[in-house]
């Protein structure tokens, strides 16, 4: 066992099983990486996962216990595009439009908790279902959660690689009806102010901010949740 994710998940194991009970204080970080056989670092990440979840309480100087009353949070699962429109018996495609290294404008700094004017990585992708457009995803994306080579974003989609490569913590979603702006309405085929639904997502790693993503999704689009 060497992975943070295999022990948030042992630990969670023995806490539904009630090996340790809500109130129960758990052994520390120094004891569970003598357990594990990891370092006290890998411990630190699996449990501040658990803490974010509402799952365990931690209080400097007073240890970790489990949650007496579980904070019930909503989780939602970050969808692969492609996934979602093989889902709905429809062919999948994809084109990146944009890909280019610039600095992030105040704005986007300002959201992702970032110095304005850091080198991001600015992406657009159309995705399309059936050959017609389904959505357009707009990113910019923290280079530094990318490894080295970077990945090639017009063979998989940066919405895939992301979801697929990058642990995650944390983040926000928004969902809004919006018209369409002049470049989302070029790429959708669609008039100038044309109703979108508009989701825009923030999400962040262990090692800090990783994207803020915009989803212009074509007129009629449905997004069901389970929870």
């Amino acid at each position: 066992m060497t992975g943070w994710e295999d022990i948030r998940a042992e630990v969670l194991r023995r806490i539904r099983a009630r090996d340790w009970p809500p109130g129960a204080l758990i052994p520390g970080e120094e004891a569970l990486a003598q357990e594990f056989g990891v370092a006290r670092a890998t411990v630190n990440r699996a449990l501040t996962a658990l803490a974010e979840a509402g799952v365990i309480e931690r209080k400097k100087r007073a240890g970790t216990r489990v949650a007496a009353l579980p904070v019930r949070r909503a989780r939602l699962e970050i969808p692969v595009i492609r996934l979602d429109v093989l889902g709905r018996g429809l062919a999948y495609d994809f084109q990146l439009l944009a890909d280019e290294g610039i600095p992030a404008p105040a704005t986007v700094a300002a959201r992702l908790g970032l110095p304005e004017g850091q080198g991001m990585r600015y992406l657009e992708t159309l995705h399309r279902a059936a050959g017609r457009p389904f959505v357009l995803e707009t990113r910019w994306l923290n280079p530094a959660v990318l490894p080295s080579p970077p990945p090639d974003f017009a063979r998989t989609s940066a919405n895939e690689w992301l979801v697929t490569h990058v642990s995650l913590v944390s983040g926000d979603i928004a969902f809004t009806a919006e018209p369409a702006t002049a470049r989302e309405a070029e790429v959708l085929g669609v008039p100038p102010g044309t109703a979108l639904l508009v989701a825009e997502r923030t999400t962040r790693g262990v090692a800090g901010p990783v994207t803020l993503v915009r989803l212009a999704h074509a007129p009629g689009h449905r997004v069901q949740m389970e929870f």
